[in-house]
C-alpha cells in the first residue's frame, strides 16, 4: 500500500544557477541527494522526481527515483511546485494518505527529520508541516520599523519564544488536503524544526560555493564500495611540500598510516595505483616500499587512466581516483568515485564526489582506504576463523596435524638431474635420516616452459643444449617413476610429486600416488587446482609468493577436509628476515587445516624454529652435495644435515610435552634434598 509519497519538483531551468539540480554537491548531484534522503526516511514508502530534463530524468533514475516528465507548462519559472506534485499524482495515478514535497535546493536533508514531519501528519497532529530554521534574529524593514519585535523593548534571547524561518526543504501535507486547496498550507499547520547546518537554502552560486564548502563536514563519511584505487603523488601521498638538501637531493614528508591503509586494500583484493605527472625517484621508491605500481612523467593522465582500466577490465564506476591539483579534473572524470583531499583546489574539491578530511602527507590515503575496506565484503576464508579445527589428514599410514608427529619430506624436486640412480641415492639418504616421504617435481616441458625460453641455448652437463632439450633431458616418465615407486616401498617412504600442469596430474594418477602438492608457483593456476581437487585425493599446498587473497581462492577450489597447508617464502636461498615463520599461526587461524613449513634457508634453525611454532609436516629440499649442477643444490640439506634435522625435529617434539604442570620423576630426589617450605 502506498501510504507516503516523496514527489522532489526538479525542471531543467534556473535564474540563479544554470541547471541547479544537478550541480555536484560532495562529488553528488542535487537532486541525487533528495533523492537519497528521501529513501532513507523511514516512514516513505516512494520518491518520485518530476522533471522536464533529460538528464535530471536519467540522474534521478540512477538514484532509485521513479520519473515523471513535466509538460512545458509547467516547467517554466512561473510555474508552482504544488503544480508539479499534483500532476505527478494524476500522471501516476496514486492516492497516499500524505504527500511529501521534497527540493533539491536544499543539499543536506536529514531523514529522521522527514520522517518525523510525516509521522506528525500522520498521527493527526497537523495537516500541514513545512521544515523551518528556529531564530532568535530580530527582523526589520528598510524603513527602520521592527517587525517581530519592539524596538523600546529588548528582551533577552532566553526570554523569549524562538520563530521559525522557513527554509525551503520539504513540506509534508495530507495529500487530501492538497488536492482540495491547490496549494501546501492548509488545516492545523506545524513546523518541523531543522537544526542550522541542514537549513541552507541553494539559491544563488554563492549558497552553492557555501554547501560545497559545507559538505566534507556535514555529510556522513559513506564506505566506497570500489574494486581499485588509483591516487596522485604530490598532495595526495604527501603535503605537496619538497625538502631539498644542499647536493640537490629530494625528500618528501608521507604518513606511515598510508603504508597500513594500502596493506589492507591489497589483503582485500582492492587493486592500488600511484600516478604522477612528475618524473622523480622519490615517488618509485615510495610506491615500491608500498609495493604498488607507478605511472610516472605523464603529460596526460585521463588518457593513460583510460587505458589502464581497460587493461585491468576494471569498470570505472567501480574505481576512486584521489586527487588535489587541477590536473586531476581529467582522470575524476572518467571514475565512480573522485575524490579531493581537503586542501585541494577548489575546482577539485567541487568535481570530488567526497572530501577526505586529512591532508595529503598526514593520513589522506589511510582516510580513503579505511572507507574502501569498509565497504568490502568479508572474505569467504573469514568464516575459517570460527569454525572447529579439523581434524589430522591421512597421507597412507601417516595421520599429519596437530599432536601428530611431524610429518619429514625430503625434497628431491629436480635435484635428480634426470638420473634414476642419483634418484635411488637421494631416498636412501631420505630414509637413513628418518624422514616420512620424499617428492619430486612433474612437468611436461612443452607446456610449462614459455614460448620465448624454449629455444634459448643453456650450457649443461651433458652439452649445449636448448632451454626445452634441457628440460626434457631431466624430466623423469612412466619408466623411471615405477622404479621409484617400488623403490621407496622397499625404503618405507611415501612418495609424491608436485605437478605443474594438468597432463601432469593425470600421470600421476596413473602411478597412483597418496597425496599431490601444490608447489607456490601453482596457487593461482585454477585450472591445476581444480584437476587436483577433482582427484579427491589428499593436498599439500604451499603458499610462497602468495597473497591472502590469492590463497582465499585457491582454499575455495580445493576445499578445506582434506588440505594441508604450508608456509613458504619462495626465496632461494632464504634469508632470515624473509621467514616470517609467524605466518604459521595466521594461515592455522584463517583456515582452521594443519599447517606445516616448507624451507629454503640455509641450516636448520628457521625449520626447527617452524616446528615449536606449530608446524606439523616440514619440507626441505635435499641433495648429496650442494656444489653440484643444478638451481636448487646450493638452498638444499646434505644426508649429514637431513640426519640432524629430523633428529632435532623428534627431541623438540618430545620437549614440547602436554602443557600440563606437573613435578616429573626427576624432580622428586632434589625436590626432597633442596626444598624448603615455610609457613
Amino acid at each position: 500500500m502506498l501510504r507516503v509519497l516523496a514527489v522532489v519538483p526538479a525542471r531543467g531551468g534556473s535564474a540563479g544557477v544554470p541547471l541547479k539540480n544537478l550541480a555536484l554537491v560532495g562529488g553528488v548531484p542535487l537532486v541525487t541527494r533528495a533523492v537519497r534522503a528521501c529513501r532513507r526516511a523511514e516512514l516513505v514508502d516512494q520518491v518520485v522526481v518530476s522533471t522536464d530534463h533529460a538528464g535530471i530524468a536519467e540522474t534521478a533514475r540512477q538514484a532509485g527515483a521513479v520519473v515523471v516528465d513535466r509538460p512545458e507548462e509547467l516547467s517554466g519559472a512561473t510555474a508552482s511546485s504544488e503544480s508539479a506534485v499534483l500532476h505527478a499524482l494524476d500522471a501516476l495515478g496514486a492516492d497516499p494518505e500524505v504527500v511529501v514535497l521534497v527540493q533539491c535546493t536544499s543539499a543536506f536533508i536529514d531523514p529522521e527529520d522527514l520522517s518525523a514531519a510525516v509521522r506528525r501528519v500522520l498521527d493527526g497532529e497537523a495537516d500541514s508541516v513545512v521544515s523551518g530554521l528556529p531564530t532568535h534574529e530580530f527582523l526589520w524593514t528598510a524603513t527602520g520599523t521592527g517587525i517581530n519585535h519592539d524596538p523600546a523593548v529588548r528582551p533577552r534571547r532566553q526570554d523569549r519564544e524562538p520563530q521559525f524561518r522557513e527554509n525551503g526543504a520539504f513540506y509534508v501535507m495530507r495529500a487530501s488536503g492538497l488536492r482540495e486547496h491547490g496549494h501546501r498550507f492548509f488545516g492545523e499547520i506545524a513546523v518541523q524544526p531543522v537544526p542550522s547546518r541542514h537549513a541552507i537554502e541553494i539559491d544563488d552560486p554563492d549558497d552553492l560555493e557555501l554547501v560545497r564548502a559545507l559538505a566534507p563536514f556535514i555529510d556522513e563519511p559513506e564506505p566506497i564500495d570500489v574494486d581499485a584505487v588509483i591516487t596522485d603523488f604530490d598532495g595526495v601521498h604527501t603535503d605537496d611540500r619538497a625538502y631539498v638538501d644542499s647536493d640537490g637531493r629530494e625528500m618528501v614528508l608521507v604518513s606511515r598510516s598510508d603504508g597500513m591503509g594500502v596493506s589492507l586494500l591489497r589483503r582485500s583484493g582492492v587493486k592500488v595505483l600511484v600516478m604522477s605527472t612528475e618524473h622523480n625517484p622519490v615517488v618509485a621508491a615510495r610506491a615500491r616500499k608500498l609495493g604498488v605500481p607507478v605511472l610516472q612523467g605523464l603529460a596526460d593522465k585521463r588518457t593513460v587512466l583510460r587505458d589502464w582500466l581497460a587493461i585491468e577490465g576494471l569498470d570505472p564506476a567501480r574505481v576512486a581516483y584521489v586527487g588535489n591539483d587541477v590536473n586531476d579534473l581529467g582522470p575524476m572524470a572518467e571514475v565512480g568515485w573522485p575524490v579531493a583531499t581537503p586542501d585541494a583546489h577548489p575546482r577539485v574539491r567541487a568535481a570530488a564526489r567526497t572530501v577526505l578530511t586529512r591532508p595529503g602527507g598526514s593520513g589522506a590515503v589511510r582516510e580513503l582506504c579505511d572507507r574502501v575496506v569498509a565497504a568490502r565484503p568479508e572474505p569467504p576464508a573469514a568464516a575459517a576463523r570460527t569454525r572447529p579445527r579439523f581434524g589430522p589428514v591421512a597421507i597412507g599410514d601417516a595421520l599429519v596435524g596437530d599432536g601428530e608427529p611431524v610429518y619429514v619430506i625430503g625434497e628431491i624436486g629436480i635435484n635428480h638431474n634426470g638420473d634414476l640412480d642419483l634418484a635411488r641415492r637421494l631416498i636412501d639418504v631420505a630414509a637413513d635420516a628418518g624422514c616420512q616421504a620424499v617428492k619430486f617435481q612433474k612437468r611436461t616441458p612443452a607446456i610449462c616452459v614459455p614460448e620465448d625460453q624454449k629455444g634459448r641455448i643453456r650450457q649443461t652437463p651433458w652439452g649445449e643444449m636448448t632451454y626445452l632439450e634441457y628440460k626434457e633431458r631431466t624430466e623423469f616418465g612412466a619408466d623411471e617413476y615405477r622404479q621409484i615407486a617400488k623403490y621407496c616401498d622397499e625404503r618405507g617412504l611415501h612418495w609424491f610429486a608436485s605437478p605443474w600442469d594438468v597432463p601432469s596430474v593425470e600421470f600421476l594418477e596413473e602411478m597412483d600416488v597418496l597425496v599431490h602438492k601444490v608447489a607456490s608457483a601453482g596457487v593461482a593456476d585454477h585450472e591445476l587446482l581444480r584437476a587436483l581437487a577433482a582427484t579427491g585425493k589428499p593436498i599439500i599446498m604451499s603458499t610462497g609468493m602468495s597473497t591472502l587473497p590469492e590463497i582465499d581462492a585457491a582454499v575455495e577450489i580445493l576445499g578445506t577436509d582434506r588440505l594441508i597447508m604450508m608456509h613458504a617464502t619462495s626465496t632461494y636461498p632464504l634469508p632470515p628476515e624473509e621467514a616470517n615463520l609467524r605466518t604459521i599461526t595466521t594461515l592455522k587461524e584463517r583456515y582452521g587445516v594443519p599447517v606445516g613449513y616448507s624451507g629454503h634457508e640455509r641450516g636448520l634453525q628457521i625449520s626447527l624454529a617452524a616446528v615449536t611454532l606449530g608446524a606439523v609436516c616440514v619440507e626441505r629440499h635435499i641433495t648429496l652435495d650442494r656444489t653440484m649442477w643444478g638451481s636448487d643444490h646450493a638452498a638444499s640439506l646434505e644426508p649429514a644435515g637431513l640426519e640432524h634435522l629430523v633428529r632435532d625435529i623428534r627431541i623438540i617434539e618430545q620437549a614440547m610435552g602436554d602443557g600440563v604442570k606437573r613435578v616429573f620423576p626427576g624432580e622428586e630426589a632434589p625436590k626432597a634434598r633442596l626444598r624448603r617450605v615455610t609457613v
